[in-house]
């Protein structure tokens, strides 16, 4: 405990300097990542320094101060120790949560079925006498049984952590695979920067450097090389993305990932030497305020952007002209995403809905979706013309583009959804605040979660997932990029498939 009984110290600072922090009652318990005695170290070293010096504070007052600091570095390791080890608890009791809520899921999914049919199939025994009948119902009953049994084997999907990529400077707000054939994948940071990285050497072969502000997002042109992202200062740009695959490989790789404890924050000198670039082939200006999101629509000559001043905005690549504002939104904007093959648009905002747009005809038309009761963080199209919307109500629905009244499925989770996506084959990705990445299917029912331990997987909130195309043998075909300033690589694979 300190010590507060020196006369020669004022009373107020005596109170300020022996005061403990209130206790935290939230269960998510920050974990501290540096090791206690090199943080505080150059603030004594520097305090030791200044003694050393003239001084208008008292000598007496000086040793006592120094003696106060050093029972304080006392306390923050205990506090530190502590620290580590609720951490360690939490994760087991959320391993635990986890494995119990999968059990539970895959019960609720048959149970009902399995009590119709059961039900019709005793009435109907009663009403039909004859030893046949009975048999067939047997049958009918053994049937069902069978089926629930099923329901409860773990899911047969293989998910597995391959490679990490770092060294952004801050959070990274999105990640996007390149088109079939090219083995890069992009990421958007908070560091005002993007990068454009070797999927199987995890380096970083371009950094692009030309927004003042965040960048929040970034696509690939659909048949070009050129890169579209959207940043906090107010503007889209346009891009060359012309890179050079052959180049070394990375430090990280499968066989080194797991060994040892991950640092709070990446090296930043790993992208040092790293070709940059600052100039855009395009800006496009026209927003008032933030631009969240943007993404290229079908043909790659136009791109749509969604901004926090409540407006989408149109734009042709070619002569940069603003063709169209889009308005109706009654809150920000915060995602934007268009159509594989056609002139569909869908645009996400804090007014808990998200609107389609649909520019096939000269007219544009827009259809409003309701069901959200909070922000939609995301809304993507699917292959089977759905589209799947997130929020930070903790929800995922699935909708069809003909029915807007109400959802064909609907996922609840445990924590707010980021910016999700669906693979060809229809699986929905799911990334969460709570550091955990959810696999389900377009009808609802969970596949499985991304294992994450102390030493594999997200230490801070995951904010966007990217599925690799099918079929485009790479060693990763799922990434997710979060928080702690790390991008994954992933290999997701079904049993018939590994």
């Amino acid at each position: 405990m300190l010590c507060t009984g020196d006369a020669n110290m004022p009373q107020d600072v005596v109170q300020n300097l022996s005061a403990k922090p209130p206790k935290s009652k939230r269960i998510n318990i920050p974990r501290v990542q540096s090791n206690a005695e090199s943080e505080i170290q150059p603030f004594l070293t520097n305090f030791r320094s200044d003694m050393d010096g003239e001084s208008v504070i008292p000598p007496v007052f000086r040793s006592r101060l120094h003696e106060l600091f050093i029972q304080i570095e006392k306390e923050f390791e205990t506090l530190y120790a502590e620290n580590l080890n609720l951490n360690e608890k939490i994760e087991s009791l959320n391993e635990r949560l986890e494995r119990e809520s999968f059990v539970g899921d895959k019960q609720s999914y048959d149970f009902p079925d399995f009590d119709n049919t059961s039900s019709k199939s005793f009435s109907k025994q009663k009403s039909i006498s004859g030893s046949s009948q009975k048999v067939k119902t047997a049958h009918k009953l053994k049937a069902q049984t069978s089926k629930i049994v099923s329901s409860f084997k773990g899911p047969n999907v293989s998910c597995s952590l391959i490679r990490e990529y770092s060294g952004h400077k801050d959070g990274i707000w999105e990640v996007a695979v390149a088109r079939p054939g090219q083995p890069l994948i992009g990421t958007a940071s908070a560091d005002h920067t993007a990068c454009i990285w070797s999927v199987e050497a995890g380096k970083c072969l371009l950094q692009y450097q030309g927004h003042q502000g965040s960048v929040n997002s970034i696509r690939f042109h659909p048949s070009r090389d050129l890169v579209l992202t959207a940043s906090g200062d107010q503007t889209a740009h346009v891009w060359q993305a012309v890179v050079t695959l052959d180049q070394p490989k990375g430090h990280s790789s499968e066989e080194e990932l797991g060994t040892g404890e991950k640092d709070d924050f990446c090296d930043d000198s790993l992208l040092e030497g790293t070709p940059t670039l600052r100039t855009p082939v395009s800006e496009l200006m026209g927003h008032s305020s933030v631009v969240m999101a943007a993404d290229w629509l079908p043909g790659g000559d136009q791109v749509i952007t969604a901004s926090w001043d409540r407006t989408a905005n149109l734009y042709d690549v070619e002569t940069r002209d603003l063709v169209q504002s889009l308005s109706g939104h009654d809150q920000e904007l915060t995602h934007t995403s268009s159509h594989h093959s056609q002139r569909l648009v869908v645009t996400s905002s804090k007014d808990t809905t998200f609107r389609l747009w649909d520019f096939r005809e000269p007219i544009h038309s827009v259809s409003v979706f309701q069901g959200h009761t909070e922000t939609v963080t995301s809304a993507v199209f699917t292959r089977e013309d759905k589209v799947v919307s997130g929020s930070d109500d903790r929800s995922v629905k699935v909708w069809d583009l003909r029915n807007m009244r109400s959802p064909l499925a609907t996922i609840r989770s445990d924590s707010a959804v980021n910016r999700l996506a669906v693979s060809g084959a229809g699986v929905v990705a799911i990334p969460h605040d709570n550091r955990q990445v959810r696999l389900f299917d377009l009808n609802g029912q969970r596949i499985a979660r991304l294992p994450r331990t102390s030493r594999q997987g997200h230490r801070r909130m995951v904010s966007s997932v990217a599925w690799a195309e099918e079929n485009s043998n790479l060693s990763c075909n799922f990434f997710s990029c979060g928080f702690d300033r790390l991008i994954l690589g992933w290999s997701v694979q079904s049993c018939k498939d590994a």
